[in-house]
């Protein structure tokens, strides 16, 4: 469905070009031990502000700037480089029963019950300074947050990224995330609708919902798993039958000589 606005957000790390392209057009940094993280700040906005109109194809209205550099409700993590924001993430945790309906078949209905999910709303790099680790360094804070032991109930994280946007694909997926749904007209840029993919990666013991090849496989598992233990109870059960049979022999041998 076409949207014009949603907090279900656009990643973005770059226009669609070659890795070549853009590593010639990177500076590269000493070292990425030479970047801040810090969460954002209010004082932050405007400089967010002009960073996320360059970045992203959407434009966010005021208050979701104003949210996002003020409320504890978001995860919103800034890269500083010589006291310049060159790279951010943002994101929350939701409970699953609040995922809107195209996002429900990420966990089963079992274990998503009292579940919570993680979303990265934004994830973007100054064209400057791509291609230096500097998306990693933000997305594994991320996930170094919510693997705490607090934070048990989070069973996965998940995004959504526009289909034409390769450059961001091709990082998520090498970043272990997995493409799990397919959104036509799910975007609406400039008046013209966009279709979109949903990533994810499952946290904490998270998994999709199973299919039936799936349950098949988990059974042959605990039944290869626990062949040791068949073996010890089918070995009792024989010596329990063997001693029956000859408790019952003896007894009518017993009866014949009397």
């Amino acid at each position: 469905m076409a949207q014009s606005f949603s907090w279900y957000h656009h990643n973005y790390l770059g226009p669609t070009k070659t890795e070549d392209q853009l590593k010639a057009k990177s500076v590269p940094l000493c070292s990425v031990n030479d970047v801040q993280l810090r969460f954002l700040c209010p004082d932050d906005l405007e400089e967010v502000r002009t960073l996320c109109q360059d970045w992203f194809p959407i434009d966010y209205p005021l208050s979701w700037y104003e949210d996002i550099t003020s409320s504890t409700r978001f995860f919103a993590l800034a890269a500083v480089y010589n006291l310049t924001i060159i790279g951010l993430i943002v994101a929350e945790i939701k409970p699953f029963s609040k995922l809107n309906k195209e996002d429900r078949g990420i966990l089963s209905e079992s274990m998503g019950r009292d579940a919570d999910v993680g979303y990265i709303l934004s994830l973007g790099v100054h064209r400057k300074y791509r291609q230096n680790g500097i998306g990693s360094l933000l997305l594994d804070s991320l996930i170094n947050h919510l693997t705490t032991a607090e934070r048990h109930k989070v069973k996965a994280i998940f995004l959504h990224v526009l289909t034409t946007n390769q450059t961001a694909i091709l990082f998520y997926e090498r970043r272990g995330f997995v493409l799990h749904s397919f959104l036509p007209y799910y975007y609406s840029i400039r008046g013209k609708c966009k279709d979109g993919f949903t990533y994810v990666s499952y946290l904490n013991g998270g998994h999709s919902p199973w299919t039936l090849y799936d349950h098949l496989k988990y059974w042959c598992s605990v039944v290869v798993t626990a062949g040791g233990l068949c073996s010890w109870l089918s070995g009792r059960i024989r010596s329990a039958f063997r001693w029956v049979c000859y408790r019952t022999i003896s007894r009518f041998t017993f009866t014949q000589d009397n």
